[in-house]
């Protein structure tokens, strides 16, 4: 990972801070444009992180059910 890369959780916060910046009435438009902008790429970054861990997750438990029923059939 590039040390200029976000977390995932950090990638969370930030996207909460926007949440909260965009719903100040005072921000310029241009402001909120690219606020937006910056909130659906974080969005859409966060998805495919959690996509990844489930289909990883999901992989793990096959494997552990596929390990327990060779233990019970040897």
């Amino acid at each position: 990972m590039k040390k200029n890369e976000l977390n995932f959780e950090k990638k969370l916060k930030r996207l909460e801070e926007i949440s909260v910046l965009l719903e100040n009435e005072e921000i310029d438009l241009d402001k909120a444009i690219e606020l937006y902008e910056e909130g659906l790429a974080l969005s859409k970054e966060c998805s495919e992180r959690l996509k990844t861990a489930e289909l990883r997750i999901n992989e793990l438990k096959k494997n552990s059910l596929d390990m327990n029923s060779n233990l019970i059939t040897d």
